[in-house]
């Protein structure tokens, strides 16, 4: 699939703060966002549009009613499905990303179930001291896209612009 640039996936997101977080940061680096619901919360809810401020009309967010037809979807369009979870099976640094990946991160209060973690063709986690149970679920999609835009040259260029093949396919 040639073209297909990164997406990030909120698995039944449980904090509006979170998931505009999330969309904010997605707009601002140009990827597209897959919401599996359900959500937690209404996209009207005001802590969700004042943590994605005006960002969320400028990201390319598709919802999916559930993780099937999420899944269904994405085997479609023939992604890999990389989970990041606290117990991921591959450190971060050693993990090699593929520029049409999608990074899927779980709830907040319960992570993703075992269906959807065995979907995953790939799970990762960052690794942190010991002692310390788990970082931000803004703050670990936010590191994870990173070294995933990176390892890809997907980052927009120093002009602002996007990527070669502009803004990411959505909706």
């Amino acid at each position: 699939m040639t073209g297909a640039m990164l997406r990030l996936a909120l698995f039944q997101p449980d904090i509006p703060q979170n998931a505009g977080t999330m969309i904010r940061m997605a707009a601002c680096l140009g990827i597209a966002v897959d919401i599996v619901e359900p959500a937690a919360f209404d996209v009207s809810d005001r802590h969700f549009r004042r943590s994605g401020m005006d960002y969320l009309e400028r990201a390319a967010v598709r919802r999916h009613d559930s993780f099937a037809a999420f899944d269904g979807w994405r085997r479609a369009q023939g992604r890999r499905l990389v989970l990041a979870e606290t117990d991921g099976a591959t450190p971060l640094p050693d993990f090699a990303f593929q520029a049409s990946d999608i990074v899927l991160v779980g709830r907040e209060s319960a992570g993703v179930t075992a269906e959807v973690r065995a979907a995953a063709e790939a799970s990762l986690h960052i690794p942190m001291r010991s002692g310390l149970r788990s970082l931000n679920v803004a703050l670990a999609a936010a590191m994870v896209i990173g070294e995933a835009l990176r390892q890809t040259g997907g980052f927009p260029d120093r002009n602002g612009t996007e990527a070669e093949d502009g803004h990411p396919e959505a909706r």
